[in-house]
């Protein structure tokens, strides 16, 4: 679902693509493949390993304070030099002031001028990231183990040269925890290795270096590589070789979630086990064959933002956390199906797609499924990333990119609005006069499911492991994390647009994309996969989840529904398309989590960050299949995954 944006941005867009191209040769590179530099080149707020760009590498645990008042004991602290500017203006770091680490899900990046991607681990050979011939690797310090990972340069920007270098965990990090990243053996067009800045040279081989941050007496950092480099070479990694070493922690998992458990707990303490106060506001009696009634009511939910309409800050207590702030209106549509005038039908809340509306599919693919399932289907808008929050968006993209916090803050209320809207489902809305049929509710409210696509599937991941009201759900189309997806979606080629005329290139884009990550962690599926069903939220029960994937998917590309399958130890479905690394292949029936690709034949995705736009796009085919109905009402009602696809699932 393409977001809308005004049409001089949509029409500048095609001498964009035009100019992104992964197919380039590679630019002609100096004599040397490291352009001398004078150190220290950038001053005091950047980092000297990497002096051609302030911000590298990153995440990076140089921008760590201690700070006693924090789980971690730390508190990040960036330098407004390190930040990328907007438009030649500094982005604020105050924005990240009270995180205690880095996200656990974003991707690492650095720069290695002229690099090539010859002998790294792709995303088709993730078993070599773990091995210790791999040139890249990612060291979980306190376990002593390798991260599975996968290496790339970006290609998604307009200038060749530009060729951030990034590594991408297929994994979710541990929460509160330090890893060390090396790179090593990275070679050159003409094959010759790259070489490893000044600084970094100085750390490796033990020269004088006139860097302050390496020779000064306080902050020294000599003493902090002669760690990193003794815990590599515990892990059989030697230091000899090594391009660029750094280290970074990330962030603790109540530093990321304890806002939206707060809100959760305390809003469905607040309206209780009937859920909130309600009024209908209009029945239409059979809209389409599917359905029997469709149903408009306002709910009046507790608010904890500003106001109810875009933009809007949270609003919080002394003690920091969300606080309510009065209440307002939500509205949720309610589909009756023609099943359900025979007997109670099983609730099914829906999420609808990118920047979208609860409106999705009440006339086709969720109006039958409702009726071919028994199932009460309902919605409401996820607020924050609903169309409303469409030119709030755009605004925070162009400008300060700290501003998107105050969309993150939109998406907890609206998260905590679609677990009311069950809680509302399940409780006083069963006995509601315009849903019964012979004297009976249409609802049995002792079967409660989610499903979403698309976004709804994202951002689905987070409500399932949110709910205490749904233990099953599926997610159609899902991934995670957003830093891995934007790039390779359709979908946001226009907001690349709108951000290749703020930032002076392409290091800065991707700069700007982990500072976002950051701030999403807290409500997008990164922050939570793991919490679906290997270590539950306190006060939750666990989840299982049904995974939904479009093979060749030009909006939401598959590595990301493959990272959320690895985080909740989801099974490959037998018969299938393709082995996925860390995904086991089961046999149907069986209980769990679990995964299924469709094929429509559309040709794979590249292999670098950019979407795939060949042949037809199949992102929103998957949820039109009956065979695809009928195993999601499977795994929803009974908890069984079975298989209704003739052979492979391949409708082509």
């Amino acid at each position: 679902m393409l977001a809308r944006l005004p049409l001089a941005a949509l029409v500048a867009l095609v001498a964009l693509v035009a100019c992104s191209s992964s197919k380039d040769e590679a630019p002609a590179k100096p004599a040397s493949n490291r352009p001398p530099i004078e150190a220290p080149f950038w001053g005091p707020d950047c980092d000297p390993l990497v002096p051609e760009h302030c911000g590298f590498p990153f995440p990076s645990n140089r921008w760590l304070v201690d700070d006693a008042a924090t789980p971690t004991k730390k508190r990040v602290a960036f330098k407004t030099g390190a930040l990328p500017k907007h438009k030649g203006l500094d982005t604020d770091p105050a924005t990240w002031g009270d995180f205690d680490g880095f996200s656990p899900t974003g991707h690492l990046m650095t720069l290695l001028p002229y690099a090539t991607t010859k002998g790294l681990p792709s995303q088709d050979d993730i078993g070599k990231s773990i091995t210790k011939d791999s040139p890249t690797i990612v060291l979980d310090v306190a376990r002593g183990e390798l991260v599975p990972h996968f290496a790339e340069l970006d290609v998604s920007g307009r200038d060749k040269e530009e060729n951030t270098f990034l590594i991408r965990p297929v994994v979710r990090l541990r929460d509160a925890s330090r890893y060390i990243v090396a790179i090593r053996r990275v070679v050159d067009p003409d094959g010759a290795p790259i070489a490893p800045s000044p600084a970094f040279a100085a750390l490796r081989d033990g020269k004088p270096s006139s860097d302050p941050s390496i020779e000064a007496s306080i902050g020294a950092r000599r003493p902090l590589y002669a760690e990193i480099f003794a815990a590599l070479e515990k892990a059989g990694i030697p230091k000899t070789d090594l391009q660029i070493a750094w280290d970074f922690s990330t962030a603790s998992r109540d530093t990321l979630t304890r806002s939206l458990v707060h809100m959760r707990d305390d809003a469905l303490k607040t309206v209780g086990a009937d859920g909130p106060p309600y009024e209908i506001v209009e029945v239409t009696d059979n809209p389409n064959p599917y359905v029997r009634k469709r149903i408009k009511a306002k709910m009046t939910v507790p608010m904890y933002v500003e106001k109810a309409t875009p933009p809007s800050k949270m609003v919080r207590g002394g003690d920091g956390l969300p606080k309510q702030n009065g209440t307002m209106d939500v509205e949720v549509l309610i589909h009756v199906p023609n099943a359900a005038t025979k007997q109670p039908c099983a609730l099914l809340q829906n999420g609808h797609g990118l920047l979208g509306r609860k409106t999705e599919g009440q006339n086709g693919y969720l109006a039958k499924m409702a009726d071919r399932g028994c199932f009460v289907a309902f919605s409401v808008d996820l607020i924050g990333m609903a169309d409303d929050d469409q030119d709030v968006v755009s605004e925070q993209i162009i400008g300060d990119i700290g501003g998107f916090k105050t969309s993150v803050d939109r998406q907890h209320q609206g998260l905590v609005n679609e677990l009311l809207a069950m809680r509302l489902m399940k409780g006083r809305f069963v006995n509601e006069p315009a849903i019964q049929f012979d004297g009976k509710s249409a609802i049995d409210p002792t079967r409660a499911y989610w499903r979403g696509d698309s976004q709804g599937g994202i951002f689905g991941a987070t409500y399932v492991a949110l709910s205490t009201d749904v233990t099953r759900g599926v997610l159609g189309e899902p991934g995670a994390p957003y830093s891995m997806l934007l790039n390779r979606s359709v979908d946001f080629a226009p907001f690349f647009f709108l951000l290749s005329g703020v930032y002076s290139d392409a290091y800065d884009l991707q700069l700007a994309l982990g500072l976002v990550q950051m701030l999403w962690d807290r409500t997008e599926p990164g922050g939570y996969v793991r919490t679906i069903n290997e270590e539950p939220l306190p006060g939750t029960p666990k989840h299982e989840v049904l995974l939904h994937i479009a093979y060749g998917d030009h909006q939401v590309t598959p590595l990301g529904a493959h990272y959320i399958a690895r985080a909740v130890g989801a099974k490959n479905v037998v018969p299938f398309l393709r082995e996925v690394w860390g995904v086991p292949a089961q046999t149907p029936p069986f209980s769990g989590s679990a995964m299924v690709e469709f094929d429509f034949g559309t040709p794979e995705a590249p292999k670098e960050n950019v979407p795939n736009d060949q042949g037809e796009d199949p992102h929103d085919l998957v949820r039109e299949l009956e065979v695809a109905m009928d195993q999601e009402a499977k795994f929803l009602k009974e908890g069984v995954v079975a298989h209704f696809c003739d052979g492979k699932c391949d409708p082509k």
